[in-house]
């Protein structure tokens, strides 16, 4: 990133973002929100150990010369994932488009293609998305998440049609 305290800003953030969820989760009575506040907090360690990682990397590239330039590699990776970093906390759904295979929660492959005497369909479920209702006092912090740490978040569950 060009601004030179742009993680150290993302950790901040996430680490305020974690308090904030903990702190919320003390209040919490329901069993499946209770489940939504772990796998968040989990989800948000993840990505502050990602951040600590880069500006790790960041530091060893600024106080060591890097000849080879495999810090600057590792950093840019690093970047790259954090960039792309998710979390998911229902199902994971996962497919392959060239074999028209999908998967829920790293399981089994499954084939989405029939056939009949009427010709081939591909039917893939879908992901249904938690509504605000059912995220409750779970939804405002899961939308600054989004919008202030740039986080993606996935709280859906796998429909079969």
């Amino acid at each position: 990133m060009s601004d030179t305290w742009y993680y150290v800003h993302q950790l901040a953030v996430l680490a305020g973002l974690r308090l904030i969820v903990l702190a919320n989760r003390i209040d919490c009575e329901d069993e499946f929100l209770l489940k939504l506040h772990d796998g968040l907090v989990n989800g948000l360690e993840a990505a502050i150990a990602r951040v600590q990682s880069i500006t790790a990397l960041e530091r060893q590239l600024a106080s060591e010369p890097d000849e080879e330039g495999l810090v600057a590699f590792q950093l840019r990776g690093e970047e790259e994932c954090f960039a792309r970093f998710l979390i998911t906390l229902l199902d994971d759904f996962e497919i392959d488009f060239n074999t028209h295979e999908y998967r829920v929660n790293g399981g089994e492959w499954h084939n989405a293609l029939s056939a009949d005497c009427d010709g081939i369909e591909v039917a893939y479920p879908t992901l249904v998305a938690l509504t605000v209702d059912e995220l409750g006092t779970l939804a405002p912090i899961v939308g600054a998440i989004r919008n202030e740490a740039d986080i993606a978040i996935s709280i859906a569950h796998v429909v079969s049609d």
